[in-house]
């Protein structure tokens, strides 16, 4: 296997893990000190604010390869057994589900929409 191949696969588990343990974070079966790391690591992993922001030079990816894969991995040896593989199905078949290219550009025209009349109301009314 190629060094791509493996950090394709490395990645996609650690995408199945991130949505996993969100569904493990809110199952009952979880004990309480687990839920709370577990909504902890999955709600830093698709949160859009780093504590090292990416614009700094190697140390700004450091969280997203060090962090969150070790947190990810203390709370799946933390996680009841029969709870894991639950949500690690349950995270796959989100996964697997078609998305729609449609709704992707209904959001980027609205998105478009926005900034141009942002943009309008910048040149006419912002002064």
């Amino acid at each position: 296997m190629s060094l791509i191949t493996n950090a394709k696969s490395w990645a996609r588990q650690i995408k199945r893990d991130v949505v996993a343990v969100y569904f493990a974070a809110r199952d009952l079966r979880t004990p309480p000190l687990v839920r709370v790391l577990a909504v902890l690591v999955a709600a830093y992993a698709l949160s859009p604010i780093d504590l090292i922001p990416d614009f700094i030079p190697i140390i700004g990816y450091l969280d997203d390869l060090l962090i969150v894969p070790l947190g990810l991995l203390l709370v799946v040896r933390l996680l009841p057994p029969e709870v894991l593989a639950a949500s690690r199905a349950r995270a796959a078949a989100v996964l697997e589900r078609p998305r729609s290219t449609i709704a992707a550009a209904v959001f980027i025209a609205l998105w478009l929409t926005a900034a141009a009349a942002f943009g309008y109301w910048l040149l006419h009314y912002g002064r």
